[in-house]
């Protein structure tokens, strides 16, 4: 059995999504201090929606692959479903991580938070009740 899937490693070896949004409204970081990943996502957000997304990581593969499948599952999405994304799916969509890996979608997940708390924060209005 290969210890990383295709979608891990197309995802690692071909990121989707990379790169800095300068005029993102949300911009959130999260890293673990244990391994040393850091995992930066930048949203563009157009009527309560994700219209786009990039990530800027420094971290192993499986830490880039996290960041690039998470930016395609909220690309286009509502801001309600990017809220209810979780590092579960996030590496379910990659088909799977390693147990010792699985803290990389944890980052992604907190990244994704993090970019949009500071959303958020900028437009307090925007806030769903």
């Amino acid at each position: 059995m290969a210890l990383y899937s295709e979608k891990v490693m197309d995802h690692f070896r071909h990121p989707r999504n990379v790169g800095v949004l300068e005029d993102a409204d949300g911009v959130g970081e999260a890293g673990n201090a244990k391994c040393g990943d850091i995992m930066k996502m930048y949203l563009k957000i157009d009527n309560d929606t994700v219209s786009d997304v990039r990530f800027e990581t420094f971290g192993c593969g499986s830490a880039i692959a996290s960041s690039s499948m998470a930016t395609e599952l909220i690309r286009g999405k509502p801001l309600s479903e990017v809220m209810a994304l979780t590092n579960k799916a996030v590496a379910e969509a990659l088909d799977g991580l390693p147990d010792y890996k699985m803290h990389c979608s944890v980052l992604a997940e907190e990244a994704i938070r993090a970019a949009l708390e500071d959303y958020y924060s900028r437009h307090p209005e925007k806030r769903a009740v």
